[in-house]
């Protein structure tokens, strides 16, 4: 996700300006003993981590609200919302529910006429709409109505409250799911190429200049309608849900046909411009379903034999090694070349399907440099960006450690 700095560091290809900032050099000590050795000991690091990083990271907007941004500190000044719906996934248990109500409603608030849903809400309550604070893209960004759908979702899966049920509330993610940028032939989250910039793709991956039909964000597109239908049946509105669980296996088709690459034995980011091999988003496929089982397996071989080159210290790089984005920031920083802590937990359910040891290891390995050089939210060698502590990096991994455990039992 962007922020003023890290947009001026990957637009000049600066990559000095990003270690400077946003990231620290941080070596852990030689013979310091490992933190976990387990699984079970990881999944116990997070679950006593992940509430004091969310109570840490608690801010307080000009209207009272909590706000949840981010990161430990500063660095991301404003309340984003895919972050927030991340730290839902694996702590909303951790946030009172008056607060969990409460920001709910300032991404709902901050909705455009248009449905149109923002990339961050600024603590002073203004929304943004596009990452930088602004400055990128000349359209809201490609994942904000699948995001507020998340956040609404998760909000009522944790509270149970009536009040996001009502219809004031599901007719405005109605409405923003109807904003989601597509392509009129396949129905697939679109991006013009036609123009200089049209829209950012995914906020993980914001400054990378995707173009056509993309990947992961027809992926969010089938997570949001999935869950949106969920929510419209708790309602009593069968025939709406049914829209959007009809919506859901359409999309899931078409990502199948398009995006699809024997070769790689993983999905492409998109069909025009930056047409790499997308790791996270073939691993969220599986997390997902919408990868076909035969499909998941092979993405699970493929992620497994290049393992070595897709991680550092346990977390996970967008491309396949070796492999940079074709228009994107500086290599072997942030998102192009980085190794993240967030995708994690879909990694492992990934590679679960052919090495559960394998898939264990990698969150070892994680959780043991959160513990050495702290929850960063990227790592290079040995630098850290954000060492005092970004959310989703523990926040996810939990998220998928869950579930791991729940499908071994």
């Amino acid at each position: 996700m962007s922020k003023m700095r890290v947009v001026v560091a990957c637009a000049f290809g600066l990559a000095t300006a990003i270690g400077g900032a946003a990231t620290m050099t941080i070596t852990p000590k030689a013979g310091v003993p490992k933190a976990v050795a387990s699984l079970a000991e990881a999944n116990a690091w997070l679950e006593t981590k992940v509430p004091a990083m969310i109570s840490a990271c608690r801010r307080t907007m000009g209207d009272g609200t909590a706000a949840y941004p981010p990161q430990v500190g500063s660095g991301y000044e404003a309340f984003w919302l895919r972050d927030y719906a991340y730290i839902l996934e694996g702590g909303a248990a951790h946030i009172p529910q008056a607060e969990l109500l409460a920001a709910a409603q300032v991404f709902l608030r901050a909705q455009r006429a248009d449905g149109a849903c923002v990339d961050c809400v600024k603590f002073d309550g203004t929304p943004i709409y596009m990452p930088g604070y602004g400055s990128m893209g000349e359209n809201p960004v490609a994942d904000g109505s699948q995001f507020t759908v998340a956040v609404v979702y998760l909000t009522w899966k944790q509270t149970g409250a009536p009040s996001l049920l009502t219809t004031n509330v599901l007719d405005a993610l109605v409405r923003a799911m109807g904003a989601v940028p597509r392509n009129p032939v396949t129905g697939l989250v679109f991006i013009d190429p036609a123009k200089v910039w049209d829209r950012c793709a995914y906020g993980f991956t914001d400054s990378i200049r995707k173009t056509g039909d993309c990947f992961f964000e027809s992926l969010l597109d089938v997570e949001a309608s999935t869950r949106l239908a969920e929510m419209l049946a708790a309602a009593g509105r069968a025939q709406d849900a049914q829209t959007f669980t009809q919506r859901a296996a359409a999309v899931t088709e078409q990502i199948n046909a398009v995006f699809w690459d024997e070769t790689l034995r993983l999905y492409r980011a998109a069909t025009v411009r930056c047409k790499e091999g997308d790791v996270w988003g073939s691993a969220f496929a599986v997390w997902l379903g919408v990868a076909p089982s035969e499909r998941a397996d092979k993405i699970a071989a493929a992620l497994k034999a290049n393992h070595t080159g897709l991680t550092q210290k346990g977390q996970l790089r967008h491309t396949p090694p070796g492999v940079y984005w074709e228009t994107g920031c500086a290599r072997d920083t942030y998102q192009n070349g980085a190794f993240w802590g967030t995708p994690v937990g879909w990694y492992a359910f990934a590679l679960n399907r052919l090495d559960p040891a394998l898939a264990d290891q990698v969150i070892i390995d994680l959780v043991n440099d959160f513990a050495a050089r702290g929850v960063g939210e990227w790592v290079f060698g040995d630098r850290v960006a954000l060492p005092q502590g970004y959310l989703s990096s523990a926040t996810m991994p939990l998220a998928g450690i869950r579930r791991l455990v729940a499908e071994r039992n």
